[in-house]
């Protein structure tokens, strides 16, 4: 094993310091430390010797002894329900860019859709001092909060509301674009619609089957139980459950898939299919526009989910603290690609 000039020492050695940056420029401490942080009274001559020590060392500035002056870290934390899902690229993406655009860090991780692992990431990053939080709830029971939330760490809550504290919140119209999805079965005849969405606890999987019953009964059609499948979105149960009601005497004729990774397995299901079978899809999902037929579906704007949660984070961090909690609710939108406008068959 090779060895150093300083014996078995790791090759992880110690950070330099200023008083190293000090040292090797040929200058005091304080004039390193007005270099560093901006501060005017040091010539252009003294500036580039402190710059080319501080190159020549890699030194870095210590902000966390900047964090216990100021009381501020430039830092936020994103929860996510699942950084693999694809609905999270831009929504995570527009808050890094709204944290960049206000000097600030972005940590994010993901909750697996466990409310304990969601609570155990959220004290971890209120510990590590963050100013604030986005935050995609995967519980139901947000008052573990309250202390931080008084400390002053502003929060937001995107996708679903907070459970059972007030707290800021921008949310999708989920039951409005539900309906509008299937009210679009409707139109193009179909009468017997089954609804595959997520677990009935998640806020959003519960107002999109509101939104399925709702354009139902304006329609004046009656909803077979059998017609519905809730439940995890792994691709067994979900297989299962569209297997079952495509199925049988009077199967359905159309479906409509509460979220991107339901209508993934869907797709995969209607393409073992001799006949076809209409389908509305809940959430946009890359390649949709390409298949045979594209995918119809009611699109979210997951990039202005994040924007306009980062932007209310940072309007109370920059002091609105005293307006009550905001609730926002952005538009969805259904985008026709030949899925959800097949006829019934026969």
């Amino acid at each position: 094993m090779a060895q150093t000039a300083r014996g078995t020492e790791s090759r992880y050695g110690n950070r330099p310091t200023m008083k190293d940056v000090a040292a090797r420029a040929g200058v005091g401490l304080k004039t390193v430390s007005r270099v560093v942080n901006g501060e005017p009274g040091v010539t252009p001559d003294t500036e580039r010797r402190v710059q080319e020590a501080i190159e020549a060392l890699g030194f870095r500035r210590n902000d966390s002894a900047r964090v216990l002056r100021k009381g501020r870290t430039a830092s936020i934390g994103l929860v996510l329900e699942d950084l693999a899902d694809p609905f999270y690229g831009p929504l995570s993406r527009a808050v890094e860019e709204v944290a960049r655009a206000h000097g600030a860090l972005l940590i994010n991780g993901s909750s697996a859709e466990d409310p304990e692992r969601e609570r155990e990431l959220v004290l971890a990053l209120c510990a590590r001092r963050v100013d604030g939080l986005v935050v995609i709830p995967a519980g139901g029971d947000h008052r573990y909060l309250e202390p931080e939330i008084k400390a002053g760490v502003a929060t937001v809550f995107v996708d679903r509301p907070a459970g059972r504290i007030e707290a800021d919140t921008v949310l999708s119209d989920s039951f409005g674009g539900a309906r509008a999805g299937v009210a679009h079965l409707i139109a193009h005849g179909h009468r017997r619609i089954g609804f595959i969405g997520d677990q009935p606890r998640i806020h959003t999987a519960g107002e999109r089957l509101r939104g399925y019953r709702a354009a139902m009964e304006e329609a004046g059609l009656p909803v077979d139980e059998g017609w519905l499948a809730l439940g995890t979105t792994d691709a067994e149960r979900v297989r299962g459950a569209a297997e079952a009601m495509l199925s049988g005497p009077e199967p359905v004729t159309a479906v409509f898939a509460g979220n991107n990774r339901v209508t993934v397995t869907v797709v995969r299901v209607l393409a073992g299919l001799s006949r076809p079978v209409a389908l509305v899809g809940f959430d946009d999902f890359e390649l949709a526009d390409l298949l045979d037929p594209g995918v119809t579906v009611i699109a979210q704007d997951a990039a202005a989910l994040g924007r306009t949660a980062a932007k209310c984070l940072f309007r109370r961090l920059d002091g609105d603290q005293d307006v009550p909690p905001e609730r926002f609710e952005l538009a969805t939108r259904l985008i026709a690609r030949g899925s959800g406008e097949l006829p019934p068959a026969g």
